[in-house]
């Protein structure tokens, strides 16, 4: 019960950001509600997809998309207000980062996934929605330029692979290894921590 209220949390959080990032893009209601749809669901599907699962869950149940379009519509219609409680939605993002990553990278282990594979796909399932929603909006990926974002997610998914391994119990290896991510990466943004950049080219 924890982990799927923290599931729908992040779920939460993660149409929220693709809503609000769709409303300062001046897309119209439609736009924000597809944007927050495919930033909350888009690394499940990815993830289901690279394991041959399908239809992908997310689709397959209709809570998800009734949560998250949900949202959607909220945030279109009260973004001024929402837009001010960006911490709580940094922490809820994070939160949604966490579990995401580790609940994508055990199903992939249950599902014969190598080590390496399931790292990847853990990862992928934390990131992906955030990436699509940024190409859609015309962006390159935050996730791929900005923050310590998709190495915490790596992190929480090595910690998953690490813990399988040992055959410690699987919820709590979640557990921990969520709050890793989550620990990681608000400390991140409470120190400004980024990922090294190649300077620019010399000119003249």
């Amino acid at each position: 019960m924890i982990l799927t209220a923290l599931e729908f949390l992040g779920l939460i959080a993660f149409a929220a950001s693709g809503a609000l990032a769709a409303v300062r893009s001046r897309l119209d209601v439609f736009g924000v509600v597809v944007v927050g749809l495919t930033t909350a669901l888009g690394g499940g599907v990815i993830r289901d997809v690279l394991l041959g699962i399908t239809p992908p869950t997310t689709l397959r149940t209709w809570p998800y998309l009734a949560v998250c379009g949900g949202t959607a519509l909220v945030v279109f219609v009260f973004h001024p207000q929402i837009a001010k409680l960006r911490r709580a939605v940094l922490l809820a993002d994070a939160l949604g980062l966490g579990v995401f990553a580790t609940a994508g990278t055990t199903i992939a282990l249950n599902a014969g996934a190598t080590p390496y594979a399931a790292c990847l796909i853990g990862m992928t399932t934390g990131i992906g929605g955030g990436a699509v929603r940024d190409l859609l909006l015309r962006e390159i990926p935050l996730v791929l330029r900005k923050e310590i974002y998709a190495v915490a997610a790596l992190a929480g998914a090595v910690l998953v692979v690490i813990g399988h391994a040992l055959r410690l119990p699987p919820g709590a290896v979640t557990l921990v290894a969520a709050a890793a991510v989550v620990g990681v990466r608000m400390l991140a943004l409470w120190r400004r921590w980024n990922a090294p950049v190649a300077k620019g080219p010399e000119t003249g």
